[in-house]
């Protein structure tokens, strides 16, 4: 395959990411692999998950059946205030500073599904979830239903080690109030294929970090994701992320990399791409109950909590950041999600 990295000079290589194998006996190695990845990028690949390869293809071909429908069809399943739904090419914009139009790209929310009468589905992002009609699409329901579930006991999964590798107990996620009850939210998406062009602002997908916890994403076998690992850097240095088949690229969100007081990190990352480009994100949250503090492991004297919260203003409808020492309702961070989850 050539390399699109020729048409974009800056940037410079692919970046090689460690590959984390959920089935080894060995979890203190899974452990090492993690936290020397996490230190580094936030990004790594996760295999041997308990996914089949039969099961990810057909996933990957009913994403493409929706995609294909003509657009007015699309168009009546339009995301709601709930996030669940479709959204449209240039719908979106995650950097605004640097691009003249949306992103290339449309996509479609699946969350918690979550009965209107539930007194649950008054909470953000909880709620009934938008579905085609079975005389379009038939089956298409069940087998999203099914990789929402099987994806999240994936990200369960990988939390453990995240656990370890910060020295808590293994099942310090598992909590209810953690992911117990998750905020947990599948996103298809869809590149055209319009041509990036980065010194034109133009992106399949603007440069960002993930807000949330973890993000687990796999995608077809077309170039795209890239990273930058400082984001300070003049000028940034961008790197190619290549899809490793039946894996999943997993990437830590800014909720974690506060939550660990920085130690682990939450790294910029877009799209940019050369033709047309499927993937599927995967973003775990916890549950809306959850209260952040920076982890035990995390903080000494020497090194305390890095964050300070104000309160959250809604005449301004702006959201700080806490500090770590003080307990704060996870509804503070969600309320940035608000804004937009997160596409790569």
């Amino acid at each position: 395959m050539e390399n699109p990295a020729s048409d974009f000079p800056a940037i410079s290589k692919f970046t090689a990411l460690n590959c984390i194998d959920i089935s080894n006996p060995n979890i203190q190695e899974s452990v090492s692999l993690l936290k020397q990845a996490s230190l580094d990028s936030g990004f790594f690949y996760v295999i041997n998950h308990g996914i089949s390869q039969e099961f990810m293809d057909e996933v990957f071909s009913q994403s493409k059946r929706f995609f294909e429908l003509p657009i007015d069809k699309k168009m009546k399943l339009l995301r709601n205030e709930k996030h669940r739904g479709y959204t449209p090419v240039l719908d979106e914009i995650l950097d605004p500073d640097n691009q003249v139009n949306g992103d290339y790209k449309e996509g479609y929310y699946i969350g918690v599904e979550v009965s209107e009468n539930d007194p649950q589905a008054e909470k953000p992002f909880y709620g009934p979830n938008v579905w085609p009609s079975e005389d379009i699409l038939p089956g298409w329901r069940e087998i999203m239903e099914k990789y929402h579930r099987e994806s999240l006991g994936v990200a369960k999964a990988v939390a453990r080690i995240i656990a370890l590798a910060l020295d808590l107990a293994g099942d310090f996620f598992d909590k209810p109030e953690m992911l117990g009850e998750p905020i947990a939210t599948l996103r298809l998406l869809h590149y055209e294929g319009r041509a990036s062009d980065p010194t034109k602002g133009i992106y399949g997908a603007g440069a960002h970090s993930d807000f949330g916890l973890i993000t687990l994403l796999v995608s077809d076998d077309v170039l795209g994701l890239q990273i930058c690992k400082d984001k300070d850097a003049q000028p940034q240095i961008w790197e190619y992320v290549a899809p490793l088949k039946g894996a999943f690229i997993v990437n830590l969100g800014d909720m974690l990399e506060r939550w660990s007081n920085c130690i682990f990190r939450s790294t910029l990352h877009r799209v940019v791409v050369r033709q047309e480009r499927y993937s599927i994100a995967f973003f775990v949250e916890p549950s809306h109950d959850c209260l952040v503090e920076c982890l035990p492991s995390c903080k000494s004297e020497t090194n305390p909590p890095k964050f300070y919260t104000g309160p959250f203003d809604k005449r301004k409808n702006e959201v700080t950041y806490c500090h770590c020492q003080a307990k704060f309702p996870f509804p503070c961070l969600y309320l940035l999600l608000v804004l937009l989850l997160l596409p790569h």
